[in-house]
Protein backbone atom coordinates (compact mmCIF):
# COMPACT_ATOMS: atom_id res chain seq x y z
CA UNK A 1 0.00 0.00 0.00
CA UNK A 2 1.30 3.08 -0.92
CA UNK A 3 1.89 6.26 1.41
CA UNK A 4 -1.22 7.90 -0.33
CA UNK A 5 -3.35 4.90 -0.35
CA UNK A 6 -2.62 5.05 3.43
CA UNK A 7 -3.65 8.88 4.18
CA UNK A 8 -6.82 8.46 2.25
CA UNK A 9 -7.67 5.14 4.06
CA UNK A 10 -10.09 5.34 6.84
CA UNK A 11 -7.96 6.06 9.84
CA UNK A 12 -9.65 4.38 13.20
CA UNK A 13 -11.55 6.33 15.96
CA UNK A 14 -8.09 6.21 18.97
CA UNK A 15 -5.98 7.57 16.46
CA UNK A 16 -8.25 10.13 14.99
CA UNK A 17 -8.47 11.68 18.56
CA UNK A 18 -4.24 11.59 18.84
CA UNK A 19 -4.18 13.21 15.52
CA UNK A 20 -6.20 16.16 16.76
CA UNK A 21 -4.03 16.28 20.09
CA UNK A 22 -0.66 16.56 17.90
CA UNK A 23 -2.35 19.17 15.89
CA UNK A 24 -3.22 20.84 19.51
CA UNK A 25 0.16 20.93 20.32
CA UNK A 26 1.60 22.22 17.15
CA UNK A 27 -1.10 25.23 17.62
CA UNK A 28 0.57 25.97 21.03
CA UNK A 29 3.88 25.24 20.62
CA UNK A 30 4.04 27.40 17.33
CA UNK A 31 1.81 30.32 19.35
CA UNK A 32 4.62 29.96 21.86
CA UNK A 33 7.16 30.23 19.69
CA UNK A 34 5.55 33.36 17.26
CA UNK A 35 4.88 34.82 20.81
CA UNK A 36 6.37 38.67 20.41
CA UNK A 37 7.16 38.56 23.60
CA UNK A 38 10.42 37.53 24.94
CA UNK A 39 9.66 34.47 26.83
CA UNK A 40 12.46 32.44 29.03
CA UNK A 41 14.59 30.08 27.16
CA UNK A 42 12.84 27.02 28.73
CA UNK A 43 9.63 27.84 28.05
CA UNK A 44 10.99 28.14 24.29
CA UNK A 45 12.70 24.97 24.18
CA UNK A 46 9.49 23.17 25.34
CA UNK A 47 7.98 24.84 22.32
CA UNK A 48 10.22 23.60 20.14
CA UNK A 49 9.92 19.74 21.35
CA UNK A 50 6.72 20.01 21.75
CA UNK A 51 5.94 21.15 18.14
CA UNK A 52 7.85 18.23 16.99
CA UNK A 53 6.11 15.96 18.87
CA UNK A 54 2.53 16.74 17.52
CA UNK A 55 3.85 16.46 14.09
CA UNK A 56 5.06 13.06 14.87
CA UNK A 57 2.24 11.97 16.41
CA UNK A 58 -0.15 13.80 13.83
CA UNK A 59 1.76 12.24 11.26
CA UNK A 60 1.75 8.80 12.34
CA UNK A 61 -1.86 9.14 13.52
CA UNK A 62 -3.20 10.15 9.51
CA UNK A 63 -1.60 7.49 8.42
CA UNK A 64 -2.49 4.51 10.94
CA UNK A 65 -5.29 2.28 8.83
CA UNK A 66 -8.50 0.95 9.84
CA UNK A 67 -8.11 -2.32 8.73
CA UNK A 68 -11.62 -3.80 9.13
CA UNK A 69 -13.26 -0.68 7.47
CA UNK A 70 -11.17 -1.16 4.26
CA UNK A 71 -12.07 -4.69 4.06
CA UNK A 72 -15.14 -4.45 4.77
CA UNK A 73 -16.68 -3.19 0.62
CA UNK A 74 -14.38 -6.23 -0.37
CA UNK A 75 -16.36 -8.44 1.67
CA UNK A 76 -19.84 -7.31 0.82
CA UNK A 77 -18.76 -7.54 -3.09
CA UNK A 78 -17.97 -11.14 -2.29
CA UNK A 79 -21.21 -12.14 -0.56
CA UNK A 80 -23.14 -10.52 -3.76
CA UNK A 81 -20.83 -12.67 -5.89
CA UNK A 82 -22.25 -15.69 -4.18
CA UNK A 83 -18.62 -16.54 -3.09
Amino acid sequence: MKIIERAQAPTPKFFKLLRTIGLAMLAVSGALLTAPVALPAVIVTVAGYTAVAGGVLSAVSQITVDDTAKNLPEAENNAHDGS
